[in-house]
């Protein structure tokens, strides 16, 4: 059995997608306006800061529009950006996910306040410090009748963490919302029990892409037998009858995981959102990239995965990269790239 998203890719427009000189940019999610138009939500901060772990304390929402899928996108304006540090999203707003139903954008992300200040160029930050704010991360939504704005972002989170003694207190990160035609929208979120655990995946729902949001389920919705086997950053869709996700084969240990490829893509789907079946040939995309110049390189990582619709079907995958000898060490780029599906 083919899989259905890896026999689609085609080569990559080398100069496609979404980049700015002097920034990182990351989490590309993009959405077809009312325009006609493409516009990508993407994750921006300063490059002179760093990358990590300037993405948790000095990220923003940025949009960036193209006539074309492909791109290039060019820079328009920054849709999230700091307030009052008592909101919740107050001081970093990264991993965005642009959803469109009835009539009104829904962008969910994650978002984080802290105490001290706001680090700058060259101020070094303590794990200690980086990983109190990392557990902060929290969901939010804001919402616009246009895709140019104005975007009104909710004053609360949009799921908090449960009480300890459940598997997800900690956190709640990494939003991906599939809406259905009546409203119905589910949610994969991901969250962990203690500093340090294992991250995991967890889903639910709610009657209306704004919530409220309730849990289906009192574990993980992946849990293998293995214990370093590892995924995260889903993308949910729901097509055909059935749910879709499309998550990075994250494992441990030289495991191998369930592609065999750290970084690539693994598909899964499932009726009800909660019990998944991974798919017998897993690989969706790989780091090994064929570009439409005819050349082929290894990205140092693909991360982020998200999928552009047409009529119902995905035509073009986006993903977060850069380049660089092993993942996370980067040359000093990184952009959003995307792939044409046939």
């Amino acid at each position: 059995m083919e899989n259905p998203i890896f026999h689609r890719l085609s080569p990559a427009p080398k100069l496609g997608g979404f980049r700015m000189e002097n920034y990182y940019i990351w989490c590309g999610s993009v959405i077809q306006g009312e325009d006609g138009k493409y516009h990508m939500f993407a994750s921006r901060w300063r490059k002179e800061l760093g990358f990590d772990p300037h993405w948790l304390f000095n990220c923003e929402i940025v949009r960036a529009v193209s006539e074309t899928p492909e791109g290039p996108y060019q820079f328009e304006e920054v849709v999230l950006d700091r307030r009052d540090r008592s909101y919740f999203d107050a001081l970093n707003q990264h991993n965005p996910s642009i959803k469109y139903w009835n009539g009104t954008y829904y962008l969910y992300y994650f978002g984080t306040t802290y105490g001290g200040p706001i680090p700058s160029v060259g101020d070094k930050v303590s794990s200690s410090r980086a990983l109190e704010v990392w557990n902060r991360k929290r969901i939010g939504l804001a919402t616009s009748k246009s895709i140019y704005g104005p975007w009104k972002r909710r004053d609360t989170p949009l799921l908090e963490p449960r009480q300890p003694g459940h598997w997800d207190c900690t956190i709640t990160t990494n939003p991906s919302a599939a809406i259905l035609p009546d409203g119905t929208t589910y949610m994969i979120y991901k969250s962990r029990e203690y500093a340090n655990a294992t991250l995991q995946l967890g889903i639910a729902k709610a009657p209306r892409p704004d919530g409220p949001f309730e849990r289906l389920s009192d574990f993980p919705i992946f849990q293998f037998d293995n214990k370093d086997f590892h995924v995260e950053d889903p993308y949910l869709w729901y097509e055909d009858g059935q749910f879709h996700v499309l998550m990075k084969d994250d494992y441990k240990n030289d495991s191998d995981g369930l592609t065999g490829e750290w970084g690539s893509g693994v598909y899964a789907t499932s009726k009800d959102c909660i019990h998944w079946d991974v798919h017998p040939n897993p690989l969706s995309y790989t780091r090994n990239v064929k570009w439409d110049d005819g050349t082929n390189s290894q990205q140092c990582n693909l991360e982020r995965p998200n999928l552009l619709f047409h009529d119902g079907k995905p035509t073009h995958l986006f993903l977060a990269t850069g380049n660089g000898n092993k993942p996370w060490e980067f040359d000093g780029v990184t952009w959003n790239m995307v792939i044409p599906l046939k």
